[in-house]
């Protein structure tokens, strides 16, 4: 091999390495940042095999809660670290209703006599984070509210849950976990029999 593509090698590899150590900085620093959101996926897994006849609603899903986040980590003597749903918890929970009442029959116009309303009372996981361990408590309230021109329901569906765990708590598990509990209020909510009665 000459001289000169030995040359040529030797500096392409010093002009390489600036920029081969700028984009190690930035992964490091990318790896090491605390995550700001969590990311929200509410599905319904089991829909019942109930179908609606000649079914008109209109839907509306309000968020009535003071602060949008939906886990809260709580260190003594530190700010609370909050996180908030990528996207807006009551579009979820509308997207995920629509599509399984659609799939049920269900046809969907703002002009319907029949009203239906969710509402997000409570939505969140709190994490009290100790020097060596940490607990959680999950909590989900929905009301749903069905108005017909005759008469009104509202139920009140709730999840509950706690757990506990050593060192640091993980933003995937909690994250797992919120969604878990989502889920499961939601099919509570289309499996109802007041909710299929009222429909």
């Amino acid at each position: 091999m000459n001289t000169d593509i030995i040359k040529k090698i030797k500096s392409l590899k010093k002009a390489a390495l600036p920029l081969l150590s700028s984009i190690l900085a930035l992964l490091l620093v990318a790896c090491s940042s605390a995550p700001t959101h969590v990311i929200l996926a509410p599905e319904i897994t089991q829909i019942p095999h109930h179908k609606y006849q000649n079914t008109h609603v209109s839907l509306k899903v309000v968020d009535m809660r003071a602060s949008n986040h939906v886990v809260q980590i709580l260190k003594e003597g530190k700010a609370a670290t909050v996180l908030s749903s990528e996207q807006r918890l009551e579009k979820l929970v509308a997207a995920v209703m629509t599509d399984t009442w659609k799939k049920q029959g269900v046809q969907f116009n703002q002009l319907s006599n029949t009203q239906v309303k969710i509402i997000i009372d409570k939505a969140i996981t709190s994490v009290n984070q100790k020097a060596m361990s940490y607990d959680t408590q999950s909590e989900i309230i929905i009301t749903v509210k069905i108005e017909t021109p005759k008469q009104t329901l509202t139920n009140t569906f709730k999840s509950r849950g706690n757990s506990e765990g050593v060192l640091k708590a993980d933003i995937a598990v909690l994250e797992r976990d919120f969604n878990q509990n989502l889920n499961t209020l939601l099919t509570q909510i289309v499996n109802s029999k007041d909710v299929k009665s009222f429909l």
